[in-house]
């Protein structure tokens, strides 16, 4: 019987952690997704996303969702391309975790993004599936550089970036969501990642990286 990894290499694609597990997002997995999305993401009024998708209605909001994972899935080439982890905790979909290039072959340069639903912050899980997709990153695909944002009052993001070694690379004045707002934009390299002291488990990497051309 043919599988979804066998026509979309992504599919095949496993990282996991001591609590987590991220894989990529199914159509069968929306509805757990809009659930979590849903059951709230941060605190009204103090939105972190340049794209406030959290604000659409609730009637909105899961189509708004699935065209994206779609839209990224559709638009992917080695040349750019998004990959949308989901991430499973305790066999529960909690959040997302995305990775993203252009141009890798030549910048070897990933940029990361992350949602985490309201109630399971505040243990860790943010920092551990950040530290996942360094290592997938670095260790995986060859990067030299992972890059990341947040509004400059974010201070939890930043508080994650900073325990995993990103300095500080510059503020921005940008829209996000039709109002100003100062972005703080932060850089890691293999040389300042502060690694966990746990290694990271990987499955269906060939396929991905072939796709990709990715080659190390």
């Amino acid at each position: 019987m043919t599988e979804p990894a066998d026509y979309w290499p992504l599919f095949g694609l496993r990282l996991t952690t001591p609590r987590l597990q991220l894989r990529p997002i199914r159509d069968a997995d929306i509805p757990a997704a809009v659930v979590a999305a849903r059951s709230g993401v941060h605190a009204p009024g103090r939105n972190p996303f340049s794209n406030p998708w959290t604000e659409a209605p609730a009637s909105e909001l899961g189509t708004n969702m699935a065209q994206w994972y779609w839209r990224c899935r559709g638009s992917m080439s080695p040349q750019d391309w998004t990959l949308l982890l989901g991430i499973w905790h305790e066999d529960e979909f909690v959040g997302c975790q995305d990775i993203a290039a252009k141009d890798f072959a030549t910048l070897k340069t990933v940029t990361t993004g992350s949602w985490l639903r309201q109630s399971v912050q505040g243990r860790g899980l943010g920092k551990e599936m950040r530290a996942a997709v360094a290592l997938y990153a670095f260790d995986w695909l060859g990067a030299d550089v992972a890059e990341s944002e947040a509004a400059a009052w974010n201070q939890q993001s930043l508080g994650v970036s900073r325990s995993l070694g990103y300095e500080l690379n510059g503020v921005t004045r940008a829209a996000w969501g039709g109002k100003a707002q100062e972005v703080q934009n932060v850089r890691l390299t293999p040389a300042t990642f502060k690694r966990p002291d746990w290694q990271l488990e990987v499955e269906g990497h060939e396929a991905f990286a072939k796709y990709l051309g990715i080659h190390q």
